[in-house]
């Protein structure tokens, strides 16, 4: 369950007040139209309900698109390289000046963070190739929805959300780590953390955490058989059992134990960071607790599949040792009625934030895992006292033979979207006298508000009469 971004918002600057080429002097118009076009769509998508937010990430990625190319042709000409074939001469006529909303940053609760005034195409180059990540991010996330609504998908719709989400990540992924590269070679740190080496290299380690994850979520069978079991329409239950297919259990549990090595990851670079969102920290930590659950779920199953059913529940106590619930016969005899009413109030109402579409997975899946831990608890438990009787041994020993973590991916480089060869053509032309770059149609407003609608407590339609400056009270 990937983490929520915020996707941030920026101010409105013309590039031809900062750059001038001579061979391609169409170039800075054309990126500030692009530019424009992008702020438009980053202002307009914050405005939409969350939970429609979904719909509109295609036409926010699509602007971004068309506008890093250009980003990365004005970096081209700058650096002296070429860009699709040609070398582009730009002279920096003064330095560029520009606003971002650093939405990984620490702010006032209640209220968002302010702008932070950047400098240099550098963190405007940086700050566009970050919002991009967080769209691929938040694509995974809208296709990882489809698998816990309340209509049940089937395993086409499964297997094709969850490759596209994959597919997202690693895309998030190649962009996280190209910038973490780039800032290597930065002689100073910038002034937003959200672009700092801590950050970007923990979001790279995060989405890297979940691709390796989701693989796992492919070919495991027991989150859809909870959610099943969980879904008050299925009626299956009244003519058949459950058909648990066997899954590579020794394997999946060391490909979660990779995901939880570069969560942990995360969190310590994050724990370095100054100026993070907290939530942000607290995903990663969830995140590693979530893969370290499943991996102690997983070596559970391999034992009870061999069948050391005692070893099984050995693996699940840990499990919940690990995601940081209540188990064991003396804690739960020590837990009191209060604690079991509050957790199962946080699943109804992690519920509802799935049927809502707002607000849900921010515990990176660590309550729907703790549901499948206790489905299997409860299964066990009860073949074991009628059945195999086997001693249950403590889970400490256990958790302390766990194997070393084994690598799925491998992470693809990222590719510099360079310009199309007519497109760069067409730049050479000057500019028309009456060509005037689009600016943006929404309004540049420090704080990104709307426009005042009527006053509190004012009767409807008489909104002129409230305006004037005129004190009524």
């Amino acid at each position: 369950m990937p983490f929520p971004f915020l996707l941030p918002t920026t101010s409105s600057i013309s590039f031809n007040d900062y750059f001038s080429s001579s061979t391609h002097p169409s170039l800075p118009l054309a990126a500030t139209t692009a530019r424009a076009v992008v702020r438009d769509c980053l202002k307009r998508h914050k405005r939409i309900p969350p939970a429609s937010q979904a719909s509109n990430l295609p036409t926010v990625l699509a602007a971004l698109n068309e506008y890093v190319p250009l980003l990365f042709a004005l970096d081209a000409g700058l650096s002296g390289t070429s860009c699709a074939g040609e070398e582009i001469d730009l002279v920096l006529v003064k330095e560029l000046e520009v606003e971002w909303r650093a939405t990984l940053s620490t702010s006032i609760p209640g209220r968002e963070p302010a702008r932070t005034k950047l400098k240099s195409l550098e963190n405007e180059l940086f700050f566009a190739l970050s919002t991009l990540a967080y769209l691929h991010n938040l694509q995974a996330r809208a296709q990882l929805h489809t698998l816990y609504n309340a209509t049940l998908p089937t395993p086409e719709q499964r297997a094709t959300a969850i490759g596209a989400a994959m597919k997202s990540f690693l895309d998030a992924n190649s962009i996280h780590t190209y910038l973490c590269n780039r800032a290597g070679q930065w002689h100073t740190q910038p002034v937003a953390a959200d672009i700092s080496i801590s950050v970007l290299g923990a979001l790279a380690e995060l989405t890297m955490a979940e691709a390796t994850l989701i693989t796992v979520l492919k070919d495991d069978p027991y989150p859809a058989v909870v959610l099943e079991d969980r879904n008050k329409q299925n009626k299956d239950w009244m003519f058949k059992g459950v058909d648990i297919p066997k899954v590579r259990a020794h394997l999946f549990a060391r490909l979660c134990l990779a995901s939880a090595e570069h969560a942990a990851k995360a969190q310590s670079m994050l724990g370095r960071a100054a100026k993070v969102d907290e939530s942000l920290t607290r995903y990663a930590d969830d995140l590693r607790r979530t893969a370290k659950g499943k991996a102690c779920r997983f070596l559970g199953i391999d034992a009870e599949l061999a069948g050391k059913t005692g070893d099984g529940i050995a693996w699940l106590r840990g499990a919940n040792k690990e995601l940081g619930f209540l188990t064991g016969a003396d804690e739960d005899k020590k837990a009191s009625a209060f604690s079991k009413l509050k957790k199962d109030f946080k699943e109804k109402r992690e519920d509802k934030k799935i049927e809502r579409g707002e607000g849900w997975g921010t515990d990176a899946g660590k309550m729907e895992e703790g549901r499948v831990v206790d489905f299997l608890m409860k299964k066990w438990v009860k073949e074991n006292d009628t059945i195999g009787i086997q001693t249950v041994p403590p889970s400490e020993p256990l958790l302390a033979s766990m194997p070393s973590g084994r690598e799925y991916h491998n992470p693809k480089p990222f590719i510099i979207p360079a310009l199309e060869e007519e497109a760069i053509i067409r730049m050479r032309a000057p500019p028309d006298a009456g060509d005037v770059s689009f600016e943006g149609n929404e309004a540049d407003s420090s704080d990104d508000e709307e426009p005042p609608g009527e006053p509190v407590g004012a009767f409807p339609g008489t909104k002129g009469e409230y305006s004037g400056g005129a004190n009524y009270y």
